[in-house]
C-alpha cells in the first residue's frame, strides 16, 4: 500500500478532517471499519475500539467493539451518533485512528505534544463490506484440518476422538486467547511474523498456531517448535513434511539454546519452575511483541519466603503457603514484564477439569514503561515483605546470569 497524501497541521484541523471523512463515508455507505488505538485514558485494560457497520433487525447500526486485554465488550449504536461518539474520545484518550473505506484508507496519529498527522492511501478493499450481524463465534480451528488427524486428535472423518476432547478444548481456548492478544498488539496487520514455541512436545499447539496464522489470518508465518526429545522432533517434522506445512519446522533444543536473532511471538507452556523465567527473558531479549507462558512447579520462592506475622494464621498450612508462593512468583514476573514495557495479564485460560496447570501469563509489548522506577520499587517492596532474596527473571534482566 503506497501513501499518496501526507498532511500535518494543527490537531483540531486534522481531527476535524478525519471526522468529516468518517461522516462522508457513512453517508455514501463506503465505510468498512474504523479502529482507534494507543489508549491513554484511565480505564484499566482497554486497548482499542473497533467500529464496523452492521444490520440488526433490518436497521443499520454501528457495532463498537471495546477490546480489553482479557475481554471484549460490544455496544451497538445508531449510525447517526457515530461521528459524535468518535469525536468525544478521539484525541482525548486515543492517539491513533484508522478509517477504512471502499476507496481509501486514512490514518490519524497524534503525538504527545498534540501535533496531529493525517495520511491517506488507496484501499485494497475490492468487495462491498458485509453488514450481516453474525452472532456465531468465529471458528479459529477447522476440525477437518489434516494435522488434527495426523496428531491423533480426530478420526478420518474429522470427528474429535472422545479421549482427545480435552486436548481439542485446550487448543481452541489457546487460539482464542492468542487471537485476543494478537488483535490488540502491534503485530495486527503484519503479513509476516515469526513464532517460537518452546517445549513443543507432540506439536499440538505448534501445528494449530501455524494453521491459524496461515489459513485463518492469511499471514505468511514462520513457526518454529523447539523440543528436547529427538523422537518427537522427528515425528513432528515428518508430519509437517507430509502435509506440506510451509514455514513450519521443529528443532531439537532447550531454552538454553539459541533459536533466532529475533522473534515476534514467544510461547512456553508448562515450563517448569524457573524455566518460565528463562523463556520470558528470551522473549524480551528477542524483542517479541507477544509473550504467552503457562507457568508451573513454582519451587524457587517458597524456601526463601519468611511468613509475615500478620499472615501466620493463613500461611501456617503448607498448601496455603504453596499457593501464596505461586501468586507472589507470578506477580513479580508481571511487574518485571511491565518494567520492560509490556502490558501484562494473569488469568485462568482453561477449566481445571481439563488441566491443573491452567494459569497463563500474557504480555503484549507497548514500548518503554513510563514508570519503570516505580514498578521496580514495587518489586523490591514485595520481596522485602516476604523476605525474598532473589527471583530468577529479575536476575536475568539485570544481567547477573548468562543464558
Amino acid at each position: 500500500m503506497t501513501t499518496d497524501t501526507t498532511v500535518a497541521v494543527t490537531e483540531s484541523d486534522e481531527i476535524g478532517r478525519f471526522l468529516e471523512l468518517f461522516r462522508t463515508s457513512l453517508e455514501r455507505e463506503s465505510f468498512t471499519k474504523l479502529t482507534m488505538g494507543t489508549y491513554q485514558g484511565p480505564e484499566e485494560g482497554l486497548v482499542k475500539i473497533i467500529i464496523r457497520p452492521v444490520v440488526i433487525k433490518n436497521t443499520k447500526r454501528l457495532s463498537c467493539l471495546y477490546h480489553y486485554q482479557t475481554k471484549d465488550i460490544t455496544k451497538n449504536i445508531p449510525v447517526e451518533t457515530g461521528v459524535e461518539t468518535v469525536q468525544g474520545i478521539l484525541g482525548q484518550t486515543f492517539r491513533t485512528a484508522h478509517l477504512f473505506t471502499l476507496e481509501d484508507t486514512h490514518h490519524l496519529k497524534i503525538d504527545r505534544r498534540g501535533a496531529a498527522r493525517l495520511t491517506k492511501a488507496k484501499s485494497d478493499q475490492t468487495d462491498a463490506v458485509s453488514v450481516a450481524h453474525d452472532r456465531q463465534k468465529r471458528r479459529r480451528l477447522d476440525p477437518g484440518s489434516p494435522f488434527l488427524h495426523a496428531l491423533g486428535i480426530t478420526d478420518s472423518r474429522g470427528a474429535v476422538l472422545p479421549s482427545m476432547s480435552h486436548k481439542w478444548k485446550q487448543i481452541n481456548r489457546f487460539l482464542e486467547v492468542f487471537d485476543h492478544v494478537f488483535s490488540g498488539s502491534e503485530l495486527e496487520g503484519r503479513k509476516q511474523i515469526h513464532v517460537v514455541d518452546f517445549g513443543a512436545g507432540k506439536g499440538y499447539l505448534t501445528f494449530a498456531m501455524h494453521d491459524y496464522l496461515r489459513n485463518t489470518r492469511g499471514i505468511e508465518a514462520q513457526v518454529t517448535g523447539v523440543e528436547l526429545r529427538p523422537g518427537l522432533v522427528e515425528f513432528c517434522n515428518d508430519v509437517a513434511g507430509k502435509l506440506k506445512c510451509d514455514g513450519l519446522t521443529f528443532r531439537q533444543g532447550s531454552l538454553a539454546d539459541p533459536v533466532a536473532d529475533a522473534m515476534d511471538v514467544m510461547i512456553a507452556l508448562h515450563a517448569c519452575d524457573t524455566a518460565t523465567d528463562l523463556a520470558l527473558h528470551r522473549g524480551i531479549g528477542a524483542g517479541a511483541s507477544i509473550l504467552l507462558c503457562a507457568p508451573c512447579c513454582h519451587k524457587e520462592l517458597r524456601p526463601q519466603m519468611t511468613v509475615p506475622a500478620v499472615l501466620q494464621p493463613v500461611l501456617r498450612f503448607g498448601v496455603h503457603l504453596g499457593q501464596e508462593a505461586e501468586m507472589v512468583t507470578d506477580s513479580l514476573r508481571a511487574l518485571l514484564l511491565e518494567s520492560a514495557g509490556y502490558q501484562v495479564g494473569v488469568f485462568e485460560f482453561i477449566s481445571l477439569e481439563h488441566t491443573d496447570k491452567n494459569k497463563m501469563i500474557s504480555a503484549v509489548k507497548r514500548g518503554v514503561a513510563a514508570e519503570r522506577a516505580k514498578i521496580l520499587a514495587r518489586v523490591e517492596a514485595l520481596k522485602a515483605f516476604y523476605g525474598i532474596r532473589e527471583q530468577e527473571l529479575e536476575k536475568l534482566m539485570k544481567g547477573e546470569k548468562q543464558d
